[in-house]
């Protein structure tokens, strides 16, 4: 017959494991960066991890603000409503990471590869993505007002109700990029080949500023308020 006492016994070794289970599967924000490293709601601001392997990571709630992540590993990495204010992720890699509602003020991802990723509702106002491959990626209902995408690859990207007001997209490539119902007032479209864009009206680009070299959509005339007037001069 089994003792209480060796009863007990076993409940406490059960007691142990579980929580030592429990711990490992629990986002720790002491854990260094590693690949698959769970930051979830951690406060990592102002770090340095240029280089660092963080694929699958998890840093959704997460504040990196001001954290140089250039050249940094994020593929497949989730990040949603993570604070990326005045963060360097120039050159990172974040192939089809979740970028979904993040605060991204000032960011810099100056030719990083976002090619899949999702950025959806994604608060970007003053970001830097010049130079940065967009391929694929879901832009819908992204606030990028006053952000520089001039040479941006948004090839066959998702910019559905996208909100681009003063962007400069300057000789970025766009080709089966979907612009329906996107806001583009005063956007920069100098240079663009927009001639297989999809979901542009004549009432968007009328809003847009393009120039000579800009190439519209079959049917759509060019707007007579083109080209550009200074940032300052109201129509």
């Amino acid at each position: 017959m089994i003792s209480r006492r060796s009863i007990a016994c076993a409940f406490a070794v059960a007691f142990l494991l579980g929580s030592v289970y429990a711990t490992d599967a629990t986002a720790s924000c002491e854990d260094p960066p590693h690949r698959k490293v769970d930051w979830s709601g951690c406060q990592k601001m102002a770090l340095f991890l240029r280089g660092a392997d963080l694929r699958e990571a998890q840093f959704d709630g997460a504040d990196l603000s001001r954290t140089d992540l250039m050249d940094a590993s994020l593929v497949g990495a989730t990040l949603v409503k993570a604070n990326l204010s005045r963060a360097r992720l120039r050159q990172a890699d974040l192939r089809k990471a979740d970028l979904s509602k993040i605060h991204g003020y000032r960011t810099d991802f100056h030719e990083a590869n976002l090619a899949g990723a999702s950025l959806f509702k994604a608060d970007l106002d003053w970001a830097d993505l010049s130079g940065a491959s967009l391929i694929n990626a879901d832009l819908s209902k992204v606030v990028l007002g006053r952000s520089s995408l001039i040479g941006a690859d948004l090839r066959d990207a998702d910019l559905k109700k996208s909100y681009l007001a003063r962007a400069d997209i300057r000789h970025a490539e766009v080709a089966g990029a979907d612009f329906a119902d996107a806001y583009l007032e005063f956007a920069d479209l100098s240079g663009v080949d927009l001639s297989n864009a999809r979901g542009l009206t004549s009432q968007q680009l009328a809003a847009a500023c393009g120039d000579a070299f800009t190439k519209l959509p079959n049917g759509v005339a060019r707007p007579t308020t083109w080209p550009c007037p200074d940032e300052d001069t109201e129509r």
